[in-house]
């Protein structure tokens, strides 16, 4: 008994009530003391005809073993036998609790405000994703979220989440768990590559991710290009993860290597209540899950928009400028360092149908240095085009220098996919070695 009443009562809890009062349960050795308190009014000494005292005993016991966790406590004392104790708080809140005209506005916006509906308990990325992208809207930007299983309660709501058991974006439901949903961001728009089965998170950017973005970045929807983009890139880099995470989809047919425990679905998950923990908040938890997936999402957004956009201009210049770097055409110089590459050079490489394929790229560092990087099958991927010669890798400064015959070297990573050299003669001269050394084999 004392578990439940600690899940239903921390030691401290506030239990928003009609009549805008706050009450209040404090766990105590023999029992629980309650108080009440007006919600629109500054801070002032409780009535003592405001507060009381309920016993641990059988009536208690009998009440909470008959009802779910779900229900409003309050109504719950009201019906089950406590009603001394329900009468008495709701006859002195009625009666010390008169309206004043300031609390008017609160209620109107109260009444107009929309609801955002999706399951209560253990909350996973996808509905915390799904709920954060709705808040976006202007429609919904004074939301409350309501986290419940009760169909009644979710009836209510003007749209609703990962729970109900029905997908229909006319009714604004929007749950993938019913055997029947087997959607993709390809079955919805045969125009996109992606077939792994939604979640919530990707029905609601699969319906609402473009104006989304555009709220973000406050673009003119005129002026889709940005938008497709950009949708395109959060779609693969961001949301598909998760829905293949919460849809139980492998990442790959072969077994994994290693585990990663780190991703964005994993810290959402991280932040539940631990199984044997008795004091908290799922309501706050929830949010604070909201605020991390939400804040990655922005995050992302301006990246693309301000910092991966601007480099595929870079990119396509040093593309159109590789004959004067060395007559392979195989050697790329970027003439801002450190610029996101790897996604352009490929995807211009296909839409202009470049051969022969890239194989290095040269850059500054942040101290002024030259790297020479390979070129990467896949843009995520760790295999290259031309891995850096076995006999420089792993060696540093003279003894690298000594080994290539170039001046200046600095350093060949052990796996040949990055090296270094003092100056930008001596990088292109590390390139063209190993592209020579490459043609020899």
């Amino acid at each position: 008994m004392q578990k439940i009443l600690r899940r239903l009562f921390p030691a401290t809890t506030l239990i928003s009530c009609r009549q805008s009062v706050y009450l209040s349960f404090q766990r105590t050795s023999s029992g629980y003391t309650w108080f009440a308190k007006r919600r629109h009014t500054e801070p002032a000494p409780i009535p003592s005809s405001l507060s009381g005292h309920v016993p641990v005993s059988s009536s208690w016991l009998n009440f909470f073993n008959s009802h779910t966790h779900q229900d409003n406590p309050l109504d719950l004392l009201r019906r089950d036998g406590l009603r001394s104790f329900s009468s008495h708080f709701t006859r002195s809140v009625m009666s010390t609790n008169t309206r004043s005209s300031t609390d008017e506005p609160e209620v109107k916006r109260n009444k107009m405000s929309k609801k955002i509906g999706t399951h209560n308990g253990t909350f996973h990325c996808d509905e915390v994703m799904a709920c954060f992208l709705i808040q976006l809207l202007p429609e919904y930007k004074d939301s409350t979220i309501v986290r419940t299983r009760d169909s009644s309660k979710l009836d209510e709501c003007d749209i609703v989440v990962d729970v109900g058991g029905v997908y229909d974006e006319k009714k604004l439901k929007f749950d993938h768990h019913q055997r029947t949903f087997n959607e993709s961001m390809n079955s919805l728009n045969p125009n996109f590559k992606w077939v792994t089965k939604l979640s919530s998170a990707g029905l609601i950017y699969y319906h609402y991710g473009r104006r989304i973005i555009e709220q973000i970045l406050e673009l003119n929807p005129k002026d889709p290009a940005i938008v497709d983009i950009i949708y395109d890139k959060i779609y693969e880099n961001f949301v598909e993860e998760i829905d293949g995470i919460d849809n139980g989809i492998n990442q790959t047919e072969e077994k994994p290597k290693y585990h990663i425990s780190t991703h964005i679905s994993k810290r959402v998950a991280h932040l539940n209540p631990r199984w044997n923990e008795d004091d908290f908040d799922e309501d706050e938890l929830f949010r604070k899950a909201m605020k991390l997936v939400g804040d990655e999402f922005v995050d992302r957004i301006l990246f693309y928009k301000k910092s991966w956009l601007p480099a595929r201009e870079i990119v396509l210049k040093a593309l159109e400028g590789r004959e004067k770097v060395d007559e392979s055409n195989e050697i790329l110089h970027l003439t801002s360092g450190g610029c996101p590459w790897k996604d352009h050079l490929l995807l211009l490489e296909k839409e202009k149908e470049i051969t022969p394929s890239i194989k290095y790229v040269l850059y500054t560092d942040l101290v002024g240095n030259w790297r020479i990087q390979c070129v990467p099958v896949h843009p995520e991927g760790f295999s290259n085009r031309l891995s850096l010669p076995e006999e420089w890798r792993g060696l540093r400064d003279e003894k690298l220098s000594e080994k290539s015959g170039i001046k200046d070297c600095i350093f060949v990573h052990a796996t040949g996919f990055i090296g270094g050299n003092k100056t930008y003669d001596g990088a292109l001269e590390m390139a063209r070695m190993a592209l020579k050394n490459k043609k020899e084999d």
